[in-house]
């Protein structure tokens, strides 16, 4: 924890947003893409992961919205609402549900509503590099930039980052229960997917149909039509199957990228979140929504009621600190630290660098 002292200052320096001042404003060229999929009862969720997105991270971010088109008006308006010192921090686009190959209405049904057409971002996005793909049910705990600059640290075969879906092999569903092949010992979850997809665009895959290579969107109707009868999470089993026959074409980051309730629910498990705090949070099973995971309630439910022109300290990190000690009773809620640690340091940060700017312009020789 900070010293009273920092806080008196924090207070002071998140007051008004609006005033922070850009050398440059980088150009869309150099943007962070973030893409997400909404389909259903999903809208609240996805803007409440995009606002969380704004609020902490540097760089100019570009979203790309995959929604039903009965969502397309209510993104438009909602996003419109927000205040210009957020808006300018960031572009968008949204896009129509599509399917390039194989049946459409059979992609649309798999697993969850719209969840495959993360499986077609590489061909859709013809014109993007690189990208994060996120579930509409995540929270960034820190800014993007920290899991675009992973992007670097990729070797020449590897296209894509997950983390692993289960930490402790003898409990972890893949490892128990899976009918098809699989990543590694616990298989990775696809909820956080950070993408090289120019090197995916351009790479001959091993697979299990025929002897030579095939590209990315060449395999994955084929693949589908094999093991359809034997997968449960849809496209993510899809994902597994990709990368058990493409190992060296996987990056997998630590839990802490992909925090879920399974890290602690049954007891801390995840030593990255425990040394460096939860990056970004991964409420699935629907626990924003429910009474389960009160924690992850709570993180969700003061992010959303984050009034943008207000301070992050006393609109955000006071509240969250009160809403955990209703928590306290649950495996979850006996580790605030852990989830309040990378917000702390991103506050501090933020701090710092406009004490530095502020001195510098107030500088006299």
């Amino acid at each position: 924890m900070f010293t009273s002292v920092f806080f008196i200052c924090l207070f002071m320096v998140f007051r008004k947003p609006g005033e922070q001042k850009h050398s440059k404003e980088p150009s869309s060229l150099q943007c962070m893409h973030l893409a997400v999929v909404a389909c259903g009862d999903r809208l609240e969720e996805t803007l409440i992961m995009l606002k969380s997105a704004v609020l902490f991270s540097n760089r100019r971010l570009c979203f790309h919205i995959f929604a039903e088109d009965s969502l397309k008006p209510e993104f438009e308006k909602k996003l419109k609402e927000w205040p210009s010192s957020y808006t300018k921090k960031f572009e968008y686009n949204i896009y129509s549900i599509t399917f390039s190959v194989g049946n459409a209405q059979e992609w649309k049904k798999l697993f969850k509503p719209c969840a495959a057409q993360r499986l077609f971002l590489p061909v859709i996005l013809k014109d993007v590099d690189s990208l994060l793909y996120v579930d509409t049910d995540v929270l960034f705990l820190r800014p993007i930039d920290d899991i675009w600059h992973i992007l670097k640290e990729f070797n020449s075969t590897q296209l894509a980052a997950m983390a692993p879906e289960h930490e402790i092999p003898k409990i972890g569903w893949y490892s128990r229960f899976a009918r098809h092949p699989y990543y590694g010992t616990t298989g990775v979850n696809s909820g956080v997917m950070l993408m090289n997809l120019t090197r995916i665009r351009n790479t001959q895959f091993k697979n299990s149909m025929i002897p030579s290579g095939l590209s990315w969107e060449e395999m994955l109707y084929p693949l589908y039509q094999k093991y359809k009868n034997y997968i449960t999470w849809g496209d993510q089993d899809l994902l597994n199957i990709i990368f058990y026959f493409n190992p060296e074409c996987l990056y997998v980051f630590p839990c802490q990228w992909n925090y879920r309730p399974d890290h602690c629910m049954y007891g801390s498990n995840c030593k990255g979140a425990e040394e460096e705090g939860v990056s970004i949070l991964h409420g699935n099973r629907g626990v924003y929504h429910d009474d389960k995971q009160p924690t992850f309630k709570a993180l969700y439910e003061v992010i959303r009621d984050f009034p943008f022109e207000d301070n992050l300290f006393q609109s955000l990190y006071y509240p969250l600190q009160s809403k955990f000690l209703d928590t306290v009773h649950t495996l979850c809620g006996r580790i605030p630290q852990v989830f309040l640690k990378q917000i702390e340091k991103t506050m501090k940060k933020v701090y710092e660098n406009r004490v530095i700017v502020y001195l510098g312009a107030n500088h006299r020789y």
